[in-house]
């Protein structure tokens, strides 16, 4: 098996995949599986461009959009993560991972999959201390700082991937491990990184959390980016396990942003992209601990009167395997949950999250919940779903609503907990685009197979119901404020890890 390792992609897809070929050419080989370690800049259209932390010149739309709207198809099955440069809004719509186009998986905000025999898992985004504890409550329309803080990660994805037990090959990361300097030649790094002594010598140069699940996880490879250069370590671990660590460059000429991976053939397997059962158990068993509240939230631990230890049973992943007639996660799945680029619209701020089914699909099956949706049912708004009749034209809709969800609508004196949610039909008109070839494309989105009636059962209803004080009337505050709300952070120490 052959896998090309990416660094940072800032969205140039033509200029990876033409480097893929051209070494597919030189050296006579077929790769088949391509990774990349972040700022990988899925941006659909004009809105998705106001969804990205980067000041206005450098909002370009480049070329993923091509991949998207399917002028393009991606040459080699792609695999992602996220990192601090991305377009946000629409990686919340797949927080549990998912295809953003035909053959490019994002593996979301945390996750594992297979690809084959070859066990693969990623973090996305940075670490910043003073959002670590934080639960999940940014939503579009992001404020300057939730635009920011959307993108860091949380304690609760590093918590969940800490549970695996079966051993991962290959695990991504956008920012390094804490520490992994140490393991490296750091002398050349400050040859051509010196701005970096300050925060290697006082070891503050990496993510902490990183370093943790490097050392709880002890895989074969970890892959990461964002400090835009290459640089090399070998991590000896206990029982004489080892970890090689390269971090790659971003994608320009005279880089080194492009690395070809050689494993043993006993990898291969059937080369087909699998949801992992473990992952899927460690998520259903840790959806308790989800919280969309901007305050510290801390993950259980030895010494509570709690479950702590959510590593799944034999039991826990045969139920899991029962739930899921294929783990195959097919092509098939994708669909466009908003407009193609046109170059003539104007660039708009996303306001409104929108349903994807790929998430619906598994929390539907899993038992678990969205958290973008329990933000928005907290502050009485609605997720919005696009469709379009077949020509093309878009149509009114009523949001998705899931069965397995613990998503109560906002009530009134007169509704009981059984009554379904009813929301007005909402129209997404295709006003968001800009720079493309494929100017002249409106939307084809399909209609989801669960876009059905159906009730939502009351799990875990203190998620979704605003407390007393949380309370705040739709004419006193608007959906910018709803949607993000103010915090007072305190810095997250290390060892509350």
């Amino acid at each position: 098996m052959k896998i090309a390792v990416e660094g940072c992609a800032h969205g140039e897809l033509d200029k990876i995949y033409e480097c893929v070929e051209t070494l597919q050419e030189r050296e006579n080989i077929k790769i088949d599986l391509l990774i990349c370690c972040g700022d990988f800049q899925s941006v659909r259209n004009n809105d998705d461009l106001r969804a990205m932390a980067v000041p206005e010149k450098y909002q370009n739309i480049c070329t993923f959009y091509k991949y998207y709207s399917g002028e393009k198809m991606a040459p080699v099955l792609t695999i992602f993560i996220g990192g601090n440069h991305e377009a946000s809004n629409y990686l919340q719509e797949l927080p549990y991972g998912g295809w953003v186009a035909p053959n490019i998986y994002y593996l979301g905000r945390a996750g594992v999959v297979r690809f084959g025999n070859l066990r693969i898992g990623g973090l996305s985004g940075i670490y910043k201390g003073h959002d670590y504890l934080q639960g999940l409550w940014e939503c579009p329309p992001y404020t300057q700082s939730s635009l920011r803080s959307v993108y860091h990660i949380r304690a609760l994805d590093v918590y969940r991937l800490s549970q695996i037990r079966e051993k991962v090959q290959v695990m991504l990361s956008h920012d390094w491990p804490r520490g992994i300097t140490s393991y490296g030649d750091k002398n050349n790094l400050l040859r051509r990184k010196p701005f970096l002594r300050e925060d290697i010598e006082s070891n503050q140069l990496g993510s902490p959390p990183a370093e943790k699940l490097l050392n709880t996880l002890k895989p074969q490879y970890w892959f990461a980016a964002h400090l835009h250069c290459q640089f090399a370590a070998l991590v000896k671990h206990e029982n004489d396990e080892e970890t090689k660590f390269l971090a790659l460059d971003k994608c320009l000429p005279k880089r080194r942003h492009l690395q070809i991976l050689d494993l043993p053939s006993d990898y291969d397997g059937d080369k087909l992209l699998k949801y992992d059962v473990e992952w899927l158990a460690v998520l259903k068993n840790t959806n308790h601990l989800l919280s969309v509240k901007n305050i510290n939230c801390h993950m259980p631990g030895p010494g509570g009167n709690e479950r702590y230890d959510f590593t799944p049973t034999f039991d826990e992943k045969q139920a899991i395997e029962k739930t899921f007639e294929k783990l195959t996660i097919s092509n098939d799945m994708f669909v466009k949950t908003a407009p193609i680029y046109n170059p003539s619209t104007p660039k708009r701020i996303p306001t409104e999250p929108i349903n994807n089914p790929q998430t619906l699909y598994l929390c539907e099956n899993l038992g678990i919940d969205d958290p973008i949706q329990v933000v928005m049912a907290r502050s009485g708004r609605s997720m919005k779903t696009i469709v379009a009749d077949s020509n093309n034209v878009e149509v009114e809709v009523t949001p998705i609503k899931c069965a397995k969800l613990t998503l109560p609508a906002p009530v009134t004196p007169s509704e009981n907990n059984s009554q379904e949610i009813s929301q007005e039909n909402s129209v997404f008109t295709p006003e968001n685009s800009f720079l493309s070839e494929s100017g002249n494309n409106t939307s084809d989105c399909t209609t989801p197979p669960s876009a059905t009636k159906k009730i939502f059962k009351r799990r875990n209803l203190a998620l979704y119901t605003p407390e007393e004080n949380e309370q705040v009337s739709e004419t006193s505050k608007s959906p910018m404020d709803s949607g993000s709300p103010r915090s007072s952070k305190l810095p997250c120490r290390y060892n509350e890890l």
